[in-house]
């Protein structure tokens, strides 16, 4: 497996931007302590689902097609080599947000938010920068015509694996809730706890 290289999405802090300019006229003025405060609740909502981290992620897939000749005597294969090139974004869908849970008080200035677990977004196999390094069939050999395309599948899928195993999950729920947060204090809340469900939650 080559190195992966973790890469924040842009698009994030655009979102973020424009939704704290729309929240900020949306703010009521009142004192009163309110809990699961609605005006946080929506701002949040606006972001959607926020794809808070992208990784970049090179797999070697190696595939062979392995058959037996005359009873098992003679054995031959059909063989791929696919250098799979792809990308791997995560974060959390604040659609998924409740009211409960945001605890918010506008006279103390607290807000305690909890958010839902990050996930997979999506899995991009770039086609472009994605080739078959050695496709080879032995003379015996029956040539399979799909073998590129269960290729690709499995480039998908270890691709996204990949990204499990380096920590994507957790890299994009810490942004996820460094972005919300720094959203909420823009808002008037000084002390600002965010946190994440599990899945198990």
């Amino acid at each position: 497996m080559l190195p992966l290289r973790a890469v924040l999405a842009a698009g994030t802090l655009i979102a973020t931007l424009l939704v704290i300019l729309v929240a900020r006229q949306l703010m009521d003025g009142g004192g009163a302590a309110l809990r699961s405060s609605p005006s946080v609740v929506v701002a949040v909502r606006d972001l959607a689902r926020l794809e808070s981290v992208e990784y970049h992620v090179e797999r070697v897939i190696d595939l062979r097609d392995r058959q037996s000749l005359v009873f098992g005597l003679i054995r031959t294969q059909d063989a791929i080599l696919f250098v799979a090139v792809g990308q791997v974004t995560a974060g959390v869908d604040l659609g998924e947000l409740a009211e409960t849970d945001v605890v918010a008080d506008r006279e103390r200035g607290t807000a305690t938010i909890t958010l839902p677990p990050a996930r997979i977004h999506a899995t991009r196999l770039d086609n472009e920068r994605s080739w078959v390094y050695a496709r080879t069939t032995d003379v015996l050999a029956q040539r399979r015509e799909d073998l590129e395309t269960r290729a690709r599948r499995e480039a998908e899928r270890t691709l996204e694996q990949a990204a499990l195993d380096a920590g994507i999950l957790q890299r994009a729920r810490a942004n996820a809730e460094h972005t919300v947060a720094a959203l909420v204090r823009s808002l008037g809340y000084t002390t600002v706890t965010v946190t994440s469900r599990t899945e198990s939650q």
